[in-house]
């Protein structure tokens, strides 16, 4: 006996919410503490203001002052992930591999914080990049797509009992 279209949404649905459980939820959790990277420092350090917006020191002097800083481990520009200029705030960002974010005057070369950053450990997560480079197509694609079924069988659930009492009056009348 085939069984209806209820019984199979039902299905696809439950096993659905089965299968993205877990990826959902470190989506759904990476992506509320990214909503508040730009006001907690713990997740994102707060971008601090140099002397001048010009910049005047040079790639050596930058380079110096972020390896003042003994927790961000930098020894040379291998150490050093990226910089992030920000020239209207007087800055020079130097993230180094070891997660430590280093600010720099580019005015005086003079360190005026460093902090963890979390935020790139959490985007990776969030988009999948930190398990495997593939995670995003092999995972996370998947999971989007089960994701829209998901909606569409939970709107169709719910639904249903409406248009079952509209198709139970018509027959009555």
């Amino acid at each position: 006996m085939a069984r209806s279209l209820p019984f199979w949404t039902r299905k696809l649905h439950r096993w659905g919410a089965v299968f993205v459980a877990v990826p959902f939820l470190l989506i759904l959790v990476t992506g509320m503490l990214l909503q508040f990277k730009k006001d907690a420092a713990w997740i994102q350090p707060p971008t601090m203001r140099g002397a001048a917006e010009t910049p005047s020191v040079s790639f050596e002097t930058i380079l110096a002052a972020a390896a003042s800083v003994a927790e961000a481990n930098i020894h040379g520009w291998e150490d050093v992930d990226r910089l992030d200029v920000r020239p209207g705030r007087g800055i020079v960002k130097v993230q180094a591999l070891s997660g430590v974010e280093v600010q720099v005057d580019t005015a005086t070369g003079e360190v005026l914080q460093s902090m963890v950053r979390r935020s790139d450990l959490i985007e990776s997560l969030h988009d999948g990049s930190w398990f495997h480079e593939r995670a995003k197509l092999w995972v996370l694609f998947p999971v989007a797509l089960v994701l829209v079924s998901l909606w569409a069988t939970g709107v169709y659930l719910w639904l249903l009992p409406g248009m079952t009492r509209r198709r139970k009056a018509r027959t009555r009348d």
